[in-house]
Order: structure tokens, then C-alpha cells, then sequence
């Protein structure tokens, strides 16, 4: 019965219930593959919501989503978009036994999501300042202002779930570059890295499906 796949003493130690590396990696690559298909039913039942409100009251809607700032969405989305590449680089610089490099792109990836955050948190300072947050304080001129709170509920609702997924995805990041630089990484065990690059990826997702259907569709007619 093989115990590991690996010969090298300083690699990581295997965990007890597996026989090698690969049944580890495959277990765990099959857990985090359930978990994403989880989060991608959670948002998608959100997408679901903003679709069906948005053919009810497409003026209010269309009226909600052209006071939103397309420039810093789309600055956003260029951020996570190189989020996305240093992270990938990261997991492949992990199979690679190239650990300081790895720990370098992983702390890229870390900034990059923080400055998406900082835009997202001006963002909803502007909307603040604009008295756009829903509630009795809420103005919009027009008579869609009413059902233009159904837009913002749903945009702050959506986007503030994201951001909670970053936030999440940061300090799981943070964890990540520690472990790395502790040498708690191999080439034979990088399974938290990759892990945690396909959570990354998935909040990337996300957003490429957000900033269109908040930020543009609709917004010239």
C-alpha cells in the first residue's frame, strides 16, 4: 500500500486517511468543485431575482442603473480580471516548488483585491452622498423613484455579497502566503493553493456577469 508520492523528506506530510498525494489532491479538488456549485446556485437564484424585477420595471431599472459610475465598474473589472492571471500564476508557480515566487503573486493578487474593494467601498460613498441607499432617506427624481429602490436593494444586495466573498477570499489569501513561506507547500501538495485559486476565480466570475447586467444593460436606451 503506497503512503505517499513522494520521496523528498522535506515535503509536506500526508494526512492520515489518504494513501497518496493524488487521492488527497482529487478529494480535495472534488470538495471545493461542490462547494463552488453551491455559491454559483446561491448567486445564480440572486440573478434570477434581478432579471425577473427588471422585466417588471424595466424604466426603473434602466433609471437606477444609469447613476451608477460605468468608469470605476469598469476599472473594477480590469483589476479583477489581473486578479484572476496572478493567481493563476501563483497556483502554477506552487506545482512548481517555486515558493517565494508564489508567495509574491499570491500577495499581488491580495492588493489587487483590496483596491477592487476600496473602488466598490467609494462607490457605495457616492451612492450614500446621492441619498441612493434604499430606505426612508432614499431620492430619486421622476416617477420611478419607487421602484428604483427595487434596483439599489438589489444592487447593494448583490455586490455586497461579492464584496463579502473578497473580503473572504483576501484573508484566505493572507493565510495562503504565510503557509507558503513556511514551506508548508510542494509540488506534490498544493491542494489549499489551488483550492483557494478556484474560489478566486469564482468570485472573478461573478462579478463579469455583475457589471454588465448593473452597469450597462439597459443604460443607453
Amino acid at each position: 500500500m503506497a503512503l505517499s508520492t513522494t520521496t523528498d523528506p522535506a515535503a509536506p506530510p500526508l494526512s492520515h486517511q489518504f494513501e497518496s498525494y493524488e487521492e488527497q489532491r482529487q478529494s480535495a479538488t472534488l470538495g471545493i468543485w461542490v462547494f463552488l456549485a453551491t455559491e454559483v446556485l446561491f448567486f445564480g437564484a440572486l440573478f434570477v431575482v434581478y432579471v425577473v424585477y427588471r422585466y417588471l420595471y424595466p424604466a426603473a431599472f434602466m433609471a437606477g442603473s444609469r447613476r451608477l459610475d460605468v468608469t470605476l465598474g469598469a476599472v473594477n473589472t480590469v483589476i479583477l480580471l489581473s486578479s484572476s492571471l496572478t493567481m493563476a500564476l501563483a497556483v502554477r508557480a506552487a506545482q512548481l516548488g517555486q515558493r517565494r515566487l508564489s508567495a509574491l503573486l499570491l500577495a499581488a493578487t491580495i492588493v489587487l483585491g483590496a483596491a477592487f474593494l476600496g473602488i466598490k467601498f467609494q462607490e457605495y460613498h457616492h451612492k450614500f452622498v446621492e441619498h441612493l441607499i434604499p430606505g426612508a432617506g432614499f431620492r430619486l427624481e421622476g416617477t420611478e423613484a419607487r421602484p428604483a429602490q427595487l434596483f439599489f436593494c438589489l444592487y447593494f444586495a448583490m455586490t455586497g455579497l461579492h464584496a463579502l466573498h473578497m473580503t473572504i477570499g483576501i484573508a484566505l489569501l493572507a493565510g495562503l502566503v504565510v503557509f507558503t513561506l513556511r514551506g508548508s507547500f510542494s509540488p506534490e501538495n498544493y491542494n489549499f493553493v489551488e483550492g483557494t485559486g478556484l474560489y478566486w476565480h469564482l468570485v472573478d466570475i461573478v462579478w463579469i456577469f455583475l457589471f454588465p447586467l448593473l452597469y450597462l444593460v439597459g443604460r443607453h436606451v
